[in-house]
């Protein structure tokens, strides 16, 4: 798996607008973006713009990743 950092817009803290990842399978496939904001986690699978993503807040992943 190759993860990329696509946009850096933070200082110390992640704010609104976070962080965003390009992930690539390792035939280097683009299979999409994940996007990290103080709010919540968003895959958007291909090309899926950033809205029509897939949204969990910190605290459903965290119990996600705790019960797994």
């Amino acid at each position: 798996m190759k993860v990329a950092i696509k946009s850096l817009d933070v200082s110390i803290e992640v704010k609104n607008n976070g962080i965003e990842f390009e992930v690539r399978n390792n035939k280097n496939e683009f299979l999409g973006d994940l996007f990290l904001s103080k709010k919540e986690l968003v895959w958007c699978k291909g090309k899926t713009q950033r809205k029509q993503g897939e949204k969990i807040d910190w605290e459903e992943f965290i119990q996600f990743m705790n019960n797994r």
